[in-house]
C-alpha cells in the first residue's frame, strides 16, 4: 500500500505558517484519517515522519542525534522533536491542571480576562415571585491587562558535543529544560493567586493566632486548618498547595496519619487531606504559608501557544545558544475562590 506520507516534502517554512504549529501543517498534509485499518493508525504525522526516515527516538535501540540530518528533509523534523521532549518534561509533575480553571490560548502580549464580583446579596438564593424580577450576574471584562511573560531556557550545545549522543539520553536534558519552564510558570500562577493580576484582587491572608483562624502563630495544628476550611464558603477548598516545610507539620498531625489516607497515598501516590482537599507541595510555596483555593473558580491560564524553537538554528545545526521558550500568563477569576495562610 503506497503512503501519502511519503510524498510530503519536508521544508523549514512549514514553521512559518501563521496561525498553524507545524505539527497541524504536517497533518494538512498527511491527514491520519488516511490510516484508518492500517499499521499506522495511532500515529500522528510527526510519528509517521519519524517511520518514514526510520529514526527511532525511545528505548535503548534509540539512534543517534545525527540520524535526523542524514537528509535536509529529515533536518526539518528535529526542531519539533525537541519542542515535544520539551512539552513532555513540562507535563511531567505539572501542577498547573491541578490549580486553573481554564486555559486560554491568546495571540498577543497583554490580556484582558473577565470578571464577576458578587455581592452578599447577590449571593443568595433568593425566591422570585411571579411577575418579579431575577437577581442579576453582572460579569465585566477587568480594568487592567494581564501581562504574558515569555519564559524559557536557552540550549548551549555544539553539533559536534551531541551529534553521537543517543536520542534517549538527550531526551533527559530536554525534559528537565520543559521542567525548568513549568517551575517558572507555577512561581508565576503562585504569584497572581497571592498578589492578584494588577486588578485589586490579592488573595484575602489569615494568619494563625489571630481571628478568625485559632491556634498559636507559627505552628499549624488541625483546628487552624479547619478555621482556614470554614472561609471559603460558598466556595469549596478542594486543593492545598504547600511547601517542603509545611508538609512536614500537615504530615505530622495525627489527622493526616489516618490507614485510609495512607492506603491511598501508598496506592495512587496521591496524597488527599481529611477536609477532601488535594494536597499539592511544591517548592515554588514561599516558606511557612499555603494556599488553599478552589481550583474551578479561581485561577485562569493564558498561553500564547506551544512550545517555541529557533528553528532554524536547529535545522541548520547551529545549535549554539538555541531558545527555547514558552508564553504564558495567569489571571484571577473569582477572588475569593483562593486563599492564604500565614503559619
Amino acid at each position: 500500500m503506497a503512503y501519502l506520507l511519503n510524498d510530503v516534502k519536508l521544508e523549514k517554512g512549514m514553521y512559518g505558517e501563521a496561525g498553524k504549529t507545524f505539527s497541524q501543517v504536517l497533518e494538512a498534509c498527511d491527514p491520519s484519517e488516511a490510516y484508518r485499518g492500517t499499521p499506522m493508525e495511532g500515529l500522528d504525522a510527526f510519528q509517521r515522519q519519524l517511520k518514514r526516515f526510520d529514526i527511532h527516538v525511545k528505548g535503548s535501540g534509540s539512534d543517534m542525534v545525527e540520524k535526523f540530518f542524514h537528509t535536509t528533509e529529515s533536518a526539518v523534523l528535529f526542531p519539533e522533536f525537541v519542542a515535544r521532549v520539551v512539552r513532555q518534561g513540562m507535563e511531567e509533575e505539572n501542577v498547573l491542571p491541578h490549580i486553573t480553571a481554564a486555559v486560554t490560548t491568546f495571540d498577543g502580549r497583554d490580556y484582558r480576562s473577565i470578571a464577576s464580583v458578587p455581592s452578599e446579596e447577590d449571593k443568595r438564593l433568593a425566591r422570585v415571585e411571579e411577575g418579579g424580577q431575577l437577581p442579576q450576574t453582572q460579569v465585566r471584562t477587568q480594568e487592567n491587562l494581564v501581562k504574558l511573560h515569555k519564559r524559557g531556557r536557552m540550549l548551549v550545545a555544539s553539533y559536534e558535543a551531541i551529534r553521537f549522543q543517543r536520542l534517549d539520553l538527550f531526551s533527559v536534558t530536554l525534559r528537565q529544560i520543559g521542567g525548568h519552564i513549568a517551575r517558572m510558570q507555577l512561581e508565576d500562577a503562585i504569584s497572581v493567586v497571592m498578589d492578584g493580576d494588577g486588578n485589586d484582587n490579592a488573595a484575602k491572608s489569615y494568619t494563625v493566632g489571630t481571628e478568625p483562624i485559632s491556634g498559636t502563630k507559627g505552628t499549624l495544628d488541625y483546628g487552624a486548618l479547619l478555621d482556614f476550611w470554614g472561609e471559603f464558603d460558598p466556595y469549596t477548598m478542594n486543593t492545598l498547595l504547600v511547601g517542603g516545610d509545611v508538609m512536614l507539620q500537615l504530615l505530622k498531625m495525627e489527622e493526616f496519619q489516618n490507614p485510609l489516607t495512607g492506603l491511598n497515598f501508598q496506592g495512587t501516590g496521591a496524597l488527599t487531606t481529611p477536609l477532601g482537599a488535594r494536597l499539592l507541595r511544591t517548592g515554588a510555596m514561599p516558606k511557612g504559608k499555603l494556599i488553599g483555593l478552589d481550583k474551578n473558580y479561581a485561577l485562569e491560564m493564558v498561553t500564547g501557544g506551544q512550545v517555541q524553537v529557533e528553528y532554524d538554528k536547529l535545522i541548520d545545526r547551529q545549535l549554539e545558544r538555541a531558545a527555547i521558550t514558552c508564553i504564558s500568563g495567569f489571571a484571577k477569576l473569582f477572588q475569593d475562590a483562593s486563599r492564604v495562610l500565614e503559619i
